[in-house]
This record gives C-alpha cells, structure tokens and sequence, in this order.
C-alpha cells in the first residue's frame, strides 16, 4: 500500500494515510532500519482518528532472545523496562541497534481491526537487531499488546529514542479480510 525508503536522516517516519476500514490487518516490514546514534531504541505510535500527537495509551509487553557473537553469552528474557502500563508513550520495539556501517534491526508489526470502533487495537511485532555493547550480538525482541481506545486507528509514525533514523525502508501492506 505504502512504502517510506529513507535514504537520509529523518526524525520519523509516519504513515497518515490508507489505514482505513479497507482491511482487517496491516502489517509494517522494516528493513535494515539503521540509527544515526549508537544503542537507539527503535519505536512506534499511532493516532486515533481525528487525534494528533501520537500518544494514544497503550498496555504493552516485550521479551527477547540474545546471543553474543562470541558465544559468551547467550539469554532468553523478559523486559519489564520496556512495557507500559497504560502508557502513552512511543512503545519500544527493539534497542541496542548499533550505528556502525554494519549495523541495523529488521522485522514487522502486526496491527489488528485499526477501524474498528467497538474494541480495542491489538499489536504484535518481531524485530531483530545487529547490536554492540562490548560485543556484537544479535537480539530479536518480541513485543505485543493493545492500544486502549475503541476509535479508528488511522496513523502510525516511527521513530528512534534518540537521534534520527539514518536509512531503511518501512513498507505497509493490507490482509484482506
């Protein structure tokens, strides 16, 4: 339906148009979305129809699966710092991304029945990362939750928690229902 090739630095990237009653599901595919600033977290909000601000509340939960390039660690974790009890701010969706040329996050999010007016949003997203603390990793972060309003879902925007997205492509499509 939409596709935003970032080619340079943007301070986010939105879609404010086509997410309508057309279809049940849309989903977002990220492809090598590369941060200008070193472990940015990257992100996303929406706005209810008619609402401005990208802050609509939403009740989130995030876990991850880690492994170190060097095998010296490896994990599989719950991630209570990036969930939101009634929240409204821009939900986490992967961290950690390395800004090295060779670094970036790629994967989806998953949004459910964004027109309807009788229930509440629901969301799932899978993103994994090319990440470097003291050893470069790869991280992929499952997230998911609800967005609290029974107004349509019309916008969504993207962004990182600090700096610019540098380069990537976010691609929209629609599920027929």
């Amino acid at each position: 339906l939409a596709t935003n090739n970032i080619t340079s630095g943007v301070s986010s990237s939105s879609f404010t148009s086509n997410i309508d009653s057309t279809y049940d599901t849309y989903i977002f595919k990220f492809i090598n979305i590369h941060p200008a600033t070193q472990s940015a977290e990257f992100q996303f909000q929406v706005n209810a129809s008619g609402e401005s601000g990208f802050n609509e509340t939403m009740t989130t939960s995030l876990f991850q699966t880690f492994h170190y390039e060097d095998s010296s660690y490896t994990s599989l974790n719950y991630r209570t710092s990036h969930d939101q009890t009634q929240g409204t701010a821009y939900q986490s969706i992967s961290d950690d991304i390395t800004n090295d040329n060779d670094g970036s996050c790629s994967g989806y999010l998953y949004l459910f029945s964004p027109s309807s007016t009788t229930f509440v949003k629901h969301f799932i997203s899978r993103v994994n990362t090319h990440g470097h603390d003291t050893t470069r990793f790869t991280d992929t972060k499952f997230c998911a939750g609800y967005i609290n309003t029974t107004s349509a879902i019309d916008e969504i925007s993207y962004q990182m928690s600090s700096g610019n997205i540098d380069s990537g492509v976010i691609k929209m499509y629609g599920i027929t229902k």
